[in-house]
């Protein structure tokens, strides 16, 4: 048998992937590289994460199984003799009922994506065939099969030898035809803190995901996830954490705030682990202490408090997952209460407020992290960490709180500023970074370039906030 290259060739139908195997033989017999992750993923397939390999024996030319759709990814090669191959792409979408046939010997191998049906004809007595998934089998994941009958009509599938001819089984030649299958559906993305600002946003930004609150998933629980099928998720977005800033500084603040931002997020990374999920957590500015003009993605963990240090805590566990991305953000405005809502509370009230203005940074608009983390999910840069604000100039609190007045009609010279260390003497108060400006340079290379802080709280407060 002549060695071929190793390389993949793409087929009609997305994400199915033909490769064609290097096998080496002599007077003895031949050997492959049945599966070579490094290689393999280095021409573009998916590094899919198998965890169960699968042997099919077929004594007699002529045995046919399939066509089945499985909630899984698999890698079918051949082991000895040949195969005709025909995949049905049962998936909901528009390549549904898009067909694919090849033979396969043992410099053959095909990558099937999830929900794509497979079937296969022995064309040579004792052939076996292997196949890789990523998912291990069990009853419950039985129940979430598609099938599609060998004669459908409209699969119009050529079989080498005819199926009257073939050996079938029983439960084979009962499935439906296309026009009654039911089509596998995508795996969902999960958010957590679905209740919280961001996750309001979150729910009209992606309106499509699964979204739990507190009282479904409470990340200081000794088992959080108790709840939760992460087979059926691709994407979990981590929208809840402790933060309460100043209570952490409490003894039974500091306890809660590390069992939820630290140890709940050890018991995430630990379900998703291996599951191929890509996991999006939002960070804090508290990570840094604040004494940068501007802080990049790569500069060092410096955190003034406990809330700092259980959120750079966090960041370093996520950071440990190969498909995570972290979004960094700071003084965050949304659906609930907040800085903004406050100040202009004030002004209606007739309240005159001194307010911090040694303390820099950007607003961070709930509806702009949203898109962004839809952004980032959908172009799918490189994993990673990721800041997030809206753009503009870095402003004091002082001078955010004037613009507010201003806005809603009132004299902005009402607002006076004081130092951070006036503004909490004599208060149990915790540490906070004088600078939180984080630089956008690196999100913005990937297409998404967030509103100005200007220009979103102006929108934010014609909208009655």
């Amino acid at each position: 048998m002549a060695a071929k290259q190793l390389s993949v060739r793409e087929t009609n139908i997305p994400g199915l992937v033909l490769l064609d195997l290097p096998v080496h033989g002599d007077n003895r017999g031949w050997f492959k590289e049945n599966w070579q992750r490094e290689k393999m993923t280095a021409l573009g397939l998916p590094d899919f994460g198998p965890v169960q390999n699968n042997i099919s024996f077929n004594d007699k030319t002529g045995a046919t199984r399939g066509i089945h759709a499985e909630p899984w990814d698999k890698f079918v090669s051949v082991a000895t003799g040949k195969i005709f191959g025909a995949w049905v792409d049962l998936r909901e979408g528009p390549s549904f009922g898009e067909v694919f046939t090849a033979e396969l010997d043992a410099s053959t191998a095909i990558f099937v994506p999830r929900g794509v049906g497979n079937s296969y004809q022995t064309l040579e007595d004792n052939t076996a065939y292997v196949y890789l998934v990523n998912a291990h089998w069990s009853a419950e994941a039985q129940g979430e099969y598609t099938f599609l009958n060998l004669e459908d009509e409209t699969a119009a599938i050529q079989w080498p030898i005819p199926l009257e001819n073939a050996e079938r089984s029983d439960k084979d030649l009962a499935h439906p035809r296309l026009a009654d299958v039911t089509p596998m559906k995508p795996k969902r993305t999960l958010v957590l803190g679905a209740n919280g600002q961001l996750g309001r946003a979150l729910r009209l930004a992606m309106p499509e995901a699964d979204f739990v609150g507190r009282d479904q998933v409470n990340l200081e629980a000794a088992d959080p996830f108790a709840g939760v099928r992460f087979a059926d998720y691709d994407t979990v977005i981590n929208a809840a954490a402790y933060t309460a800033v100043d209570v952490a500084e409490t003894a039974e603040g500091r306890a809660a705030a590390w069992a939820a931002n630290v140890t709940g997020i050890t018991k995430l990374a630990a379900a998703v682990a291996g599951s191929g999920i890509t996991v999006v957590h939002v960070s804090s500015d508290y990570v840094f202490d604040g004494t940068r003009e501007s802080y990049t993605e790569t500069d060092a963990f410096a955190p003034l408090g406990v809330y700092g240090q259980t959120k750079a805590a966090a960041d370093a566990i996520v950071a440990t997952l190969p498909r995570h991305y972290i979004v960094r953000t700071s003084w965050v405005i949304g659906d609930g209460n907040n800085f903004v809502r406050t100040m202009a509370s004030l002004a209606e009230r007739g309240i005159d407020p001194a307010v911090v203005n040694d303390q820099v940074g950007r607003l961070s608009f709930t509806e702009d992290i949203a898109a962004g983390i839809a952004h980032l999910l959908q172009a799918r840069p490189e994993y990673g960490t990721y800041n997030l604000t809206n753009e503009g100039p870095a402003e004091s609190w002082a001078q955010i709180a004037a613009r507010v007045f201003e806005l809603t009609g009132h004299d902005a010279s009402r607002v006076s500023g004081t130092s951070t260390a006036e503004y909490f003497k004599g208060k149990e108060a915790a540490p906070r970074p004088l600078n939180s400006t984080l630089a956008l340079d690196k999100i913005e290379a990937t297409g998404f370039v967030p509103r100005t802080a200007a220009d979103a709280l102006a929108a934010y407060l014609a909208q009655g906030a």
